[in-house]
């Protein structure tokens, strides 16, 4: 079963043709794109695209949603939690299904799960039952919330692992940083999509576009083949979960590398959860506003993808600590900003520095481990978001006693520390090729 993937990745590639032997512009976008020319990645990718598009379209509709029924930090903090609870229960589950089972049953029985929760979202927008008219209605929103992050991290892992198997260890951190360049490329566009239409129309038209978004992500991952499946003889999960752990306690890069990622994604991820706070609370701007800023962001993270794309496998530990660097810095400045434009200017520095930092610490991962662990240390490498959606939920209740600018600056400080100390203190992630 494992070896019809493989056949089918290496016929018409072009992987080892002669990309390797073009000069100057041709040769950087050869360099850049190449995992395009594996036809199993671009149904991959077409496939992602749906989703990415959801995913950050709903991300602003559900929390501005929110906060305009309950006006409370607190319950956007709750909403946080609500969603992260699911996803650290079943990230884990996630990984060893990833290793166990088929990774595109696993990602298509996810898509599917999230088209129908999109679904009832807009049944319960389009019948006015959920509105800021009904203060009582944000509870749809958070049980969704709640069934969608258990969606998410059962098939983060599986999402992520069947990269590897796709496109080789060669080309590894190319895929991966296409694949960060596209969530980013629609972390510009959906958001102000996404304002644009909520202030034009209503919320439902955003879900509704959601849940055409995630069908056609379910019909496409349908054409790629089949991947390798680890055998496990007779095991269960948690055995599985525990040699998971196991192997990672021994592997001590491995460790190091999964600690910095998750606790820059704990500290540097909640203000975006945290965003209508700083745009009608702070800066006092409108939805269109608030996707636009979210979009600078993705400009950010877009420049940075398409760097970490053409380079190489060398220096890469340091290049992933000096993006936790520029990210937390970018953050702070941003926490006590009480200017529009000053917030504009800093925002895309956290979404590259972000991006470079997750993007390596995911290919250092992906390049190092053995195959048969590969998914389930994924899936503690994807603990990061449901521990981030956890920080949020922090964050949340910190903002309503001490103010969002004190709540989110003094996580980036944190960050900051963090990050300054493993470059001076770890060698061994700085040489890390």
């Amino acid at each position: 079963m494992g070896n019809s993937l493989n056949k089918f990745t290496k016929e018409g590639t072009g992987l080892d043709g002669d990309w390797g032997r073009k000069t100057g512009l041709s040769a950087y976008f050869s360099r850049t794109f190449v995992s395009f020319r594996n036809p199993v990645y671009r149904l991959y990718y077409i496939s992602m695209v749906g989703h990415w598009s959801s995913m950050n379209m709903q991300m602003v509709a559900r929390s501005l949603l929110i906060y305009r029924i309950t006006g409370s930090g607190a319950i956007l903090g709750l909403f946080a939690l609500g969603s992260a609870i699911p996803m650290l229960l079943l990230t884990l589950p996630g990984g060893v299904a990833a290793d166990r089972m088929q990774k595109k049953v696993v990602i298509q029985i996810g898509q599917v799960g999230s088209a129908f929760v999109s679904l009832i979202n807009t049944i319960a927008l389009v019948t006015g039952y959920v509105s800021p008219e009904n203060p009582e209605s944000w509870w749809v929103l958070m049980v969704c919330g709640v069934i969608q992050g258990g969606i998410m991290g059962f098939i983060m892992p599986s999402r992520s692992a069947i990269i590897n198997e796709i496109v080789g260890r060669e080309h590894l951190m190319n895929a991966i940083s296409l694949n960060n360049l596209g969530m980013n490329v629609f972390r510009l566009l959906a958001p102000a999509a996404a304002g644009f239409l909520i202030d034009a129309f209503d919320f439902w038209v955003v879900f509704s576009i959601n849940t055409a978004m995630y069908l056609m992500s379910t019909l496409c991952i349908v054409f790629v083949p089949p991947s390798p499946v680890a055998s496990g003889g007779e095991s269960n999960t948690i055995n599985d979960v525990r040699e998971g752990w196991e192997y990672i306690r021994h592997e001590k890069t491995i460790l190091l590398v999964l600690l910095f990622t998750v606790g820059a994604t704990i500290l540097g991820s909640p203000y975006s959860q945290l965003l209508p706070m700083f745009t009608e609370g702070i800066l006092k701007v409108d939805a269109t506003a608030l996707g636009f800023l979210i979009s600078a962001s993705g400009v950010g993270a877009i420049l940075a993808a398409l760097v970490i794309a053409s380079m190489g496998n060398r220096r890469r530990g340091l290049i992933m600590l000096l993006g936790g660097l520029i990210m937390s810095l970018a953050l702070l400045g941003f926490a006590f900003s009480r200017s529009w434009y000053l917030s504009l200017i800093l925002i895309p520095f956290i979404g590259a520095g972000s991006t470079g930092q997750m993007a390596l610490g995911n290919s250092l991962i992906q390049h190092y481990v053995d195959a048969d662990f590969r998914g389930r240390v994924m899936s503690f490498f994807m603990l990061g978001f449901g521990l981030g959606s956890l920080g949020a939920f922090f964050a949340g209740i910190l903002a309503e006693g001490i103010g969002v600018q004190w709540a989110i600056g003094g996580m980036a400080a944190i960050l900051v520390v963090m990050t300054v100390i493993l470059l001076l203190r770890e060698p061994r992630l700085r040489k890390l090729d």
